[in-house]
């Protein structure tokens, strides 16, 4: 396995990054053991230091005192861990019977959050992060996490032109905490690519993590061009949410919802899955691998983020970013109209 190095900083990423948000419960409640189990297999399967994104978001912070309690029990060395915490939520109190900022997404919260993004919000939520994280441990890439939900809330021009302030000061913050060396890297996360191509032009990045962007299902060639740009910028470019949510290979959501195949707006997805499952068959492909493939196979992208709910799956995500798929399984999804007829890398 290969790692590389980001910019101009002393982190090496494998191709592999692991995503934390089983950790906070996402769509279900884990064991302790089963996410003790879950982080344990990450570090018993990598050559190399392990890299591992998170949020404040996930499970309300919940994800982030789970990877601090594990990586204690593990008594992981510091050199053998590299975190990325996304900010932009801040734990509170939960006062409703269920959170409020993501209902119906996570399982059994103690707390909630509420979004804070600013140069004094953004603070907060790092601070927020260490106390959850717990000593012994530094993060060392951080982002703005959802900058485009945030910009979305936004009704009418001026609230825009504020919110889009809020996240340059938000920025200014997180340089300011870079260059006093409390972390290494600085990068964004966000659904929306558009939104992440607006801050790269007003911010100096050092990585973005694309989410549910770049996928075998929605590669549009406007996008194609913005990874070549960030390439040209040495900016180094995550991969994640690759399944849209696990829907690509045999789940129920797609994109945080559940899609009903008798709505007409929803059939095509259907439709595209028989087909692509089909073609899989055909060649013997994982539908999983292909889609971590296909999310890997752009040379401007230099990991991709996996997340799992099952220990065993740990191993089977390490290889299936060293896996091979054959040419003509790329060629027969071109000539499905699966993939784009034009998509450069494969076929």
């Amino acid at each position: 396995m290969i790692y590389k190095r980001l910019r101009q900083t002393n982190l090496e990423i494998p191709p592999i990054i692991f995503g934390t948000s089983c950790l906070g419960n996402l769509y279900q409640a884990l064991a302790d053991e089963t996410k003790h189990a879950i982080v344990s297999e990450m570090f018993n399967h990598m050559p190399g230091p392990v890299v591992m994104d998170t949020a404040g978001k996930y499970g309300a912070g919940l994800a982030l005192e789970v990877i601090g309690d594990c990586l204690h029990r593990l008594n992981i060395r510091q050199n053998d861990i590299s975190l990325s915490n996304k900010l932009g939520w801040y734990r509170v109190a939960l006062t409703t019977d269920e959170p409020t900022f993501e209902p119906g997404v996570w399982a059994d919260l103690q707390y909630d959050a509420v979004q804070k993004i600013s140069y004094d919000g953004i603070l907060a939520c790092w601070e927020q992060g260490k106390e959850l994280l717990g000593d012994g441990y530094q993060m060392q890439m951080v982002s703005v996490h959802d900058p485009d939900e945030y910009l979305a809330a936004a009704q009418i021009p001026a609230q825009s032109e504020k919110a889009f302030s809020d996240i340059i000061q938000a920025y200014r913050a997180l340089l300011q905490l870079k260059n006093q060396g409390e972390t290494m890297a600085v990068g964004v996360g966000a659904k929306d690519w558009r939104v992440i191509r607006e801050i790269v032009r007003h911010v100096e990045l050092d990585w973005v993590m694309l989410a549910i962007s770049y996928t075998i299902w929605t590669h549009p060639p406007a996008l194609l061009e913005f990874v070549d740009e960030l390439a040209e910028r040495n900016i180094g470019v995550f991969n994640s949410a690759v399944f849209h949510a696990g829907f690509l290979t045999g789940g129920k959501y797609f994109d945080y919802r559940i899609p009903d195949p008798r709505k007409n707006s929803d059939k095509p997805l259907f439709t595209w899955r028989e087909d692509f499952t089909r073609i899989c068959r055909m060649f013997d492909v994982t539908p999983a691998v292909a889609c971590i493939q296909f999310g890997l196979s752009n040379p401007g992208i230099l990991s991709i983020a996996l997340n799992t709910g099952n220990p065993e799956r740990i191993l089977k995500n390490i290889q299936a970013v060293e896996a091979e798929i054959p040419h003509q399984f790329w060629v027969a999804m071109k000539d499905a109209g699966l993939i784009d007829r034009n998509y450069p890398f494969l076929g």
